[in-house]
């Protein structure tokens, strides 16, 4: 299935090449495209649209924004990136690769997008996201963003008080299920295949969370389309209201081959991310990640700092170019 395409108003690729190209344009893409353009650095952002809270009805947990919805913010990221003369582009990129020819020793990159636009850059700096890949249970992914649930901090005083189950996929959820216990007193643990040890059980019980080690056969809607319940292989349908479910958080790396970036499976079969060093650095020279893409619970202050660092190293690179160029013309005869 392809990828929705934001609909707002898009700005042109430039002809000339840029200082940086912003491959994302959610909220860690946003404001690191503004960091950049707020030090008068030529940027683009090329937003394929597909943000990870697309189905959220509001910011959680980021003060002054809680309650926001996603598109207001995006749209505010958007108009501020352009008050400070930079770009947002809309488009998914094809292919991004270090281009053939360089300008006195810097580095310069070269953007496709599917529709045959390219662009030229002297940085990257990625902040694709991340995917959420769910269990693969059957009726599952109907509910995804409303009542089924990944995150306790995003969601959970929401679904505070409501019968909550947790769907586990791996180790991970136990400490899943400690955190949703915190939101309400009537919590079951859905084992489903993975294994619950003496010494988790008896913490579940004194937190008063009982543990089904049935295998769970579907996800069951009532008639008005919400959430009843979860079936189980023995045909037993426990009613639940909320589904908690840990994902495995899969970096989006579509189109980014040619970067050669390299990346790194997380602990507990977590996910997989762009592995990155301080402020987004990577081993590949000129290339940058932010956001999720590499840190799975990464604000848009990680972001930031991604994109002072990519300033700081251009300032660098401009000034070692003035010097070679006022040294060349000293020499000439």
């Amino acid at each position: 299935m392809a990828e929705p395409i934001p609909v707002y108003a898009t700005d042109t690729l430039p002809d000339e090449t840029v200082d940086v190209v912003v491959i994302g344009g959610g909220p860690a893409g946003l404001n690191g495209a503004l960091m950049l353009a707020r030090s008068r650095r030529s940027v683009v952002v090329i937003d394929s649209g597909s943000p990870r809270n697309a189905l959220a009805e509001a910011v959680r947990g980021f003060i002054g924004l809680d309650g926001m919805p996603p598109t207001e913010l995006l749209e505010r990221g958007r108009a501020q990136v352009r008050d400070y003369g930079g770009r947002v582009v809309v488009g998914a990129v094809s292919s991004a690769e270090p281009a053939d020819s360089s300008v006195e020793g810097d580095l310069r990159f070269t953007v496709t997008l599917v529709d045959g636009r390219t662009l030229t850059a002297r940085r990257v700096l990625v902040a694709t996201g991340l995917r959420d890949v769910l269990p693969d249970v059957p009726g599952l992914a109907r509910h995804w963003g409303h009542a089924v649930v990944h995150c306790p901090y995003c969601h959970g005083w929401e679904v505070r008080d409501e019968p909550i189950g947790v769907l586990a996929s791996g180790h991970n959820s136990i400490h899943h299920a400690l955190l949703f216990r915190q939101l309400t007193d009537d919590l079951i643990y859905f084992a489903s295949g993975t294994e619950v040890d003496e010494a988790t059980r008896a913490r579940f019980a004194a937190r008063g969370i009982r543990v089904i080690d049935t295998q769970v056969d579907q996800i069951v809607a009532a008639e008005d389309g919400t959430l009843a319940g979860v079936r189980l292989a023995d045909g037993q349908l426990i009613a639940r209201r909320v589904l908690a479910v840990a994902t495995y958080m899969q970096a989006r790396t579509e189109g980014l081959d040619g970067l050669r970036l390299p990346m790194e499976d997380l602990p507990d079969n977590m996910g997989r991310r762009f592995a990155s060093g301080m402020a987004g650095t990577t081993e590949v020279p000129g290339v940058w990640v932010a956001g999720n893409a590499t840190d799975l619970s990464a604000q848009v202050g990680a972001s930031a700092a991604a994109g002072a660092h990519i300033n700081a190293l251009l300032a660098a690179a401009d000034t070692d170019a003035a010097l070679a160029a006022a040294q060349g013309e000293n020499t000439t005869p």
